[in-house]
C-alpha cells in the first residue's frame, strides 16, 4: 500500500475516503460537495422546525424545493404555527421563501408525495394522532413530533 501524505502536526493521514488531501484545496481539501439529487427542485416537501425551548411555538414549513446543494435548501411556501389557544395549525397566508440547513439537525424533511396539493394541506386531530393532509386519502402522521 503506498504512503500516504501526513499532517505535519500529528503525523496522521489526512485524506478523506477518496485520497484527496483534507489540508487543500476548495471545500477544505477538495471534499466533494453533499449529494445535490436528495432533494430535488420541484419536490414538495414538509419540513418540522424542532423547537429549542417548550415555549417556543411548533412551527412547520410546507413548500417545494427551489434548489439544494451541500446541504442547504432554499424552499418556497407557507409557515404553519400552532394558535395557543386553541391548539390548532393555522396557515400564514403570505408565500416566503426559506433557506435552510438540512445537517444542522434543527428540522425534519419529510418529502411530499407528487400528487399532494399544498393549497389544500391542513392538521387534523385523529385520536391521539395529528396528521397533515390535503383531503385526499393521504395524510403524514406526525406523533412523534410532540404537540402540545
Amino acid at each position: 500500500m503506498p504512503e500516504q501524505p501526513r499532517s505535519a502536526s500529528t503525523g496522521q493521514a489526512r485524506q478523506n475516503s477518496k485520497g484527496c488531501d483534507l489540508a487543500h484545496g476548495p471545500f477544505r481539501g477538495n471534499i466533494p460537495a453533499m449529494n445535490s439529487y436528495l432533494l430535488n427542485p420541484g419536490e414538495k416537501i414538509h419540513v418540522v422546525h424542532r423547537r429549542q425551548l417548550d415555549t417556543e411555538p411548533h412551527r412547520h414549513f410546507v413548500g417545494v424545493v427551489d434548489q439544494y446543494a451541500g446541504g442547504v435548501i432554499r424552499m418556497t411556501g407557507h409557515l404553519y404555527v400552532v394558535d395557543k389557544s386553541t391548539f390548532q395549525f393555522v396557515k400564514r397566508p403570505e408565500e416566503r421563501t426559506r433557506v435552510v440547513s438540512v445537517v444542522s439537525g434543527e428540522i425534519i424533511v419529510n418529502i411530499l408525495p407528487v400528487t399532494t396539493d399544498l393549497e389544500k394541506i391542513f392538521y387534523k386531530l385523529e385520536g391521539a394522532a395529528v396528521r397533515v393532509t390535503d383531503g385526499t386519502d393521504w395524510h403524514l402522521d406526525l406523533s412523534e413530533v410532540g404537540w402540545k
